[in-house]
């Protein structure tokens, strides 16, 4: 059986040959398209990564805060709950806002595989320096593990977190605010908060410019520091938890939630829109590569086509020596798919030329030199290969059935 592949091969191989013009033209066709297709979905896939990964490293993959998703009933209602009945005029309840039990629910963050949790207080003050006042979100956080939650680190120009712990009174804040309240490292600015409270702090950190993540007017200080300027001792109303499986985020978070009430939003929850924005970019992109590559298709199905009829007789002399209509049609097919299989290998070398060269290029974005993400995996490059050879081989077959059906008869008496 290998034999008779071999013999139908080689006659592939020799009607090739002969259409030396026709067979470079094909390849030629699907190497552009492959290579175009791998260029494409390395820059579409490669900026998708990198998207994702900004949002998973953005903030910490699962965030429980103060908040419920459905609100405990007023005691009113609790205490007539389905009556006929209409209560008016009742002062509702408010309850006070934070965690309550946090340390609990952190033992239990804590006690989840690979997870890690950091407890913090947010609220507002207003910082005051020369005659200027600028509203400021205050994050009260412990830096040693906040660093291990967070990339805050990775976002400072100068300072860092750990600065916190060792300046009293120490507070880190935006390249922005700074400029617009006049101030720079080491200097004091006033802070008050909507209790009343007010103190110095020194400013010993400074992020860079364009951290859209954490927002034109945040600033971190020490926990303690937070809470006894907030007037909130021993309060946390967030909890940041980091995963070892960022994937894994929804499950871990509705666990929590469902244990302790409180809302425990997942990154994928929070970045739903953008996600899905991705799969429908996804879909587009694929469908306009995929559309490159049946283009390049059209060039195996005209050699095919062309040799089929150019070989008719030929077809029918192979026909009365005993030659099946599979063994006619495997040798055409076996021509689409060798025109498939080395334009694919001349693409994949064409796609790592266009790779390379799209990795060199800089981009200056918020005054750093900046490369182009591309995902250069072998799923690639499988993608594109897998397409090429199905579209290759569809190509061929449609005229190899033409030639199975050719009549040795009526061939050879119209021949005579």
């Amino acid at each position: 059986m290998s034999g008779q592949l071999r013999l139908l091969a080689g006659i592939a191989a020799r009607h090739l040959a002969g259409r030396r013009r026709q067979t470079l033209v094909a390849v030629s066709g699907v190497a552009v398209g492959v290579g175009f297709f791998l260029a494409v979905s390395a820059m579409m896939i490669g900026s998708q990564n990198d998207f994702v990964e900004t949002l998973i490293d953005a903030a910490p993959h699962i965030i429980i805060s103060d908040e419920r998703r459905s609100p405990p009933a007023q005691p009113g209602v609790r205490a007539y709950p389905g009556a006929a009945i209409d209560l008016r005029h009742y002062r509702v309840r408010s309850e006070v806002r934070g965690l309550k039990g946090w340390p609990e629910i952190l033992r239990a963050v804590n006690a989840e595989p690979g997870a890690i949790g950091s407890p913090s207080l947010t609220g507002a003050i207003t910082l005051r320096s020369g005659g200027r006042e600028e509203a400021l979100t205050v994050i009260g956080v412990d830096p040693a593990i906040e660093e291990k939650v967070s990339t805050i680190s990775d976002q400072l120009r100068t300072g860092r977190l750990r600065d916190l712990e060792s300046t009293q009174g120490g507070i880190i804040i935006g390249e922005e605010m700074a400029e617009r309240l006049g101030i720079g490292m080491g200097d004091m600015v006033g802070a008050t908060s909507a209790s009343g409270k007010s103190r110095s702090l020194r400013i010993v950190g400074l992020f860079k410019r364009g951290q859209s993540q954490l927002g034109p007017s945040a600033g971190y200080v020490l926990l303690r520091e937070a809470q006894s300027l907030l007037g909130r001792p021993f309060i946390i109303n967030r909890i940041g938890v980091r995963l070892a499986d960022p994937y894994g985020a929804q499950p871990v978070g509705l666990r929590l939630e469902q244990r302790f009430s409180y809302k425990a939003e997942s990154w994928q929850e929070r970045s739903a829109d953008f996600l899905s924005l991705l799969v429908t970019r996804n879909v587009i992109m694929y469908s306009v590569v995929s559309a490159i590559l049946l283009v390049a298709s059209f060039g195996i199905y005209s050699v095919v086509s062309n040799s089929v009829t150019d070989k008719r007789r030929d077809i029918a002399i192979m026909r009365s020596m005993g030659f099946s209509e599979r063994d006619l049609q495997l040798i055409f097919v076996f021509e689409g798919l060798a025109l498939a299989v080395i334009g694919i290998m001349a693409g994949w070398l064409l796609g790592y030329g266009l790779m390379a060269i799209l990795g060199s290029l800089k981009f200056p974005i918020a005054g750093d030199d900046q490369y182009l993400p591309l995902d250069r995996s072998p799923r690639q490059y499988a993608i594109a290969a897998a397409a090429s050879l199905f579209a290759g081989v569809i190509a061929a077959w449609l005229p190899a059935r033409k030639a199975a059906r050719v009549d040795p008869v009526d061939i050879l008496r119209g021949a005579v």
